[in-house]
Formats: structure tokens, sequence, C-alpha cells
């Protein structure tokens, strides 16, 4: 499926699949993915994955230049994709989509790791599994019925936590408009310096969304594609471009101020189409996962704001709406898993306490500037931080999808 309408090459990052009013009325929240032109469409596999826990249980193998499934259907309800990598070295993401539209996803999954997963609820209808760079790269996936809709108390919880979640999504979507128009202000005028504060100020609102913001796949790529995510000779636009503008060559042109408009009228198509969107509790946990995915993959290497450095600002915003996710989950996911809940907690109070080291009120963004020589001698550090919270956190979205 072709994820962005602009010719784009892969993103790395976290996706919050929207689905909104045009797929069961839901959003689905996963993690960022990469711009590919479909392949042809595998024959399945196999019959329908066997249902363990709650969920039907579908394995996705990466192997070579090859990505195959052990089940080509399920039944509807919970399904759970538990992705390896045995020797892939070229591929690394797969997702689960829905039309043009992305319902779950896993990325970053590195050869010789443990299984990534991630479950999503499905109803009756085909799907195709994507595998970015395959030799095939989607394959056919049939479900089955209905899902059921009988709500338990436990149920209510959750759901009241994703209404919440929500308003959360509104309200951030509108405060980076605001900050994205007052960015503008500064560009216009021609004030490189208070462009540069106004540069940070914006960026955490959208980082803190940033899963339900790519999903959106033709809009995504005009706020926050990267230089190496442009083909040649295709214009590249949204806040990188400005970035570069604004540190590196630090001049405002004509091009700076058109980017800077463009940027303000996307960012304000955002917020209309996050507006009213309904998620569904393994979307919020897919996506909370994902966050952190995309943390590892961008913020610790340092490629998120390679010309301002401000890539801790981005990792703790990343990390912020991760957590609010996993609040929003916490009342249900306490009644279900109390354990997990409680060491998923105590994780985030982990990191939170480690990015505060980092805090700089002098710099721009708050946080040290992620230079050279704090990424070799503290990206392990970071990663390992990161890794203990992924590791429980990615258990919860087959949790909360089969209470």
């Amino acid at each position: 499926m072709t994820k962005f309408a602009t010719p784009f090459r892969a993103r790395n990052g976290a996706r919050f699949a929207v689905l909104g009013g045009l797929i069961a009325g839901s959003l689905l929240l996963t993690g960022c993915s990469s711009a590919s032109t479909p392949g042809s469409t595998a024959a399945p596999t196999g019959g329908s994955a066997p249902v363990s826990n709650g969920a039907a249980q579908v394995k996705v193998t990466l192997s070579g230049s090859e990505c195959a499934l052990d089940y080509s259907s399920a039944p509807a309800g919970p399904v759970t994709f538990e992705v390896t990598n045995t020797d892939a070295a070229g591929l690394s993401e797969v997702e689960l989509l829905s039309d043009k539209r992305i319902i779950g996803e896993r990325e970053n999954i590195v050869a010789g790791l443990q299984p990534a997963s991630f479950t999503v609820t499905l109803t009756g209808g085909t799907y195709n599994l994507n595998c970015p760079g395959a030799t095939t790269e989607n394959t056919a996936f049939t479900v089955v019925g209905a899902a059921a809709t009988t709500a338990s108390d436990t149920q209510s919880l959750l759901a009241e936590g994703t209404t919440g979640y929500g308003s959360y999504v509104e309200d951030q979507a509108q405060a980076l408009v605001t900050a994205t128009q007052a960015l503008d202000t500064a560009i216009q005028s021609g004030n490189v310096t208070a462009a540069q504060t106004a540069y940070a100020e914006a960026r955490p609102f959208y980082e803190r969304i940033e899963p339900v913001a790519e999903s959106f796949a033709d809009l995504d790529p005009e706020i926050d594609a990267r230089i190496a995510d442009v083909d040649p000779g295709t214009q590249w636009t949204g806040f990188h471009p400005i970035e570069q503008a604004l540190f590196t060559n630090q001049a405002i042109t004509d091009d700076t101020k058109s980017l800077s408009t463009k940027l303000v009228a996307d960012v304000t198509q955002l917020q209309t189409l996050t507006t009213g969107l309904t998620y569904k509790p393994e979307e919020l946990a897919n996506g909370a996962s994902g966050l952190l995915d995309e943390v590892q993959s961008s913020k610790i290497t340092g490629e998120e704001e390679a010309y301002s450095h401000i890539d801790l600002l981005d990792f703790a915003a990343n990390v912020e709406g991760s957590e609010q996710a996993f609040e929003y989950l916490k009342p249900g996911l306490t009644t279900i898993d109390p354990t997990l809940t409680q060491q998923i907690a105590d994780q985030f109070t982990s990191v939170d306490a480690l990015l505060a080291t980092y805090k700089d009120p002098s710099a721009i963004g708050g946080y040290a500037l992620y230079t050279d020589a704090l990424k070799a001698s503290d990206a392990t550090k970071l990663t390992q931080a990161i890794q203990a919270l992924q590791a429980p956190l990615s258990q919860i979205s087959e949790k909360v999808a089969t209470a």
C-alpha cells in the first residue's frame, strides 16, 4: 500500500494508525512507518490462527528478503502478531493495513533480537500485512466474523481511558497550531534568534502525539520528513528544512518564509483531522510502545534534530506521550495485571529521573544539546533505560485487547 502520496522514502518512527470514522469509527495507535511502494500480494501461507490468552496468535518471520506468516486468517477479535527477524538485514518493520490505513505496526525489529509483537482488535474483512523492502511486500490476511461487543467493568475503565486520551490528543494538536503560528511570526519578521526559540517550543507538541500525526500518511511527511526521507528532485517541507535554515544556515530566506506558511497550514489540517477521533485500548498500548521505538530509532541516534541538536527535548516528549497513553489505560490495566502495571510505572519513573539529569534551563528547549560528545558518552545508558521500559510496556496491548 502506498502510504505517502508524495514521493518520500522510508522514515522510521512511531505511528498511531488513524481510522476515525473510516474504519469502524476508531483509531489504532502504532509506531511510525516507512514509505514504500507496494509489491505484489503474496498468497496466504496457512489456515486460521489459533486463539491463546484470548487473542488469535500469528507469527511473522523475516528471513533473508522474505516476510512470511504462519496463518493467513484469524477469527474476529484480538489478534496478536509476533514478529521475529532471523537473518533479514534489510527488513525491520511489519505493518497491518486496512485499505490505506496502518492499524498495527512494529519496527526496528533487528535480526537476532527477541520477537516483537503488537495486538489489534479486528472485525471481519480483508487486510494486508506489509513488510517494506521484502521481495513480496504485501500478504493478504483475512478476518472472519465480528468482534464481540459486550463490555465488562474493566472494559468500561479502559474505554474511559481512551476517551480521556482523545481529549489529550486534541489539546496537544491545538497547542501545536498555536506554537507553529508563533514560529511563523518570528520567521516572517526575519528574527532568527526568536525563531530558533519558537522552533524548540513547537516541537514537543508534535512529538507527544507523533504516532497519531504519523498515521496520516500523506500529511506526516509534509510536516516532519528528514532530508534522508526525500527523493532527489522532491521538495523538502516541514519542520526540518526550517530547522536547517535556522540552526545551520542561521538565515531566513523567502523560501524559509514559504516553508513556514505551509507548515502552519499543514499542522492546522492535522488539528482538524485529529478532532473527534475515537480509540481502542490496544491502540493506546501499541502507540505507547511505538513511541519508545521512535526514541530508539531517531532520538538516541541524533537523527531527528540533526541541525538544532535538541534531540533530548524530543526524547522527553516521546516518553511523555507514551506515559500519557499508559496513564489513561492504567485504571483498567491495574484490574488486569497489577504487578505488570506497577512495573511499568516504576520504569517510567526511572526514565523520567534519568531525563531530568539532562535538563539545562540555559539551552534552547531546556535540555542539554545532544552533541556527538554527549551521544558517545550517554547513548548506551539512554538506550538501556528505554529498553528496560519497553520490555514490560510491550506486553500490555494483548492484555487490554483481551480484557
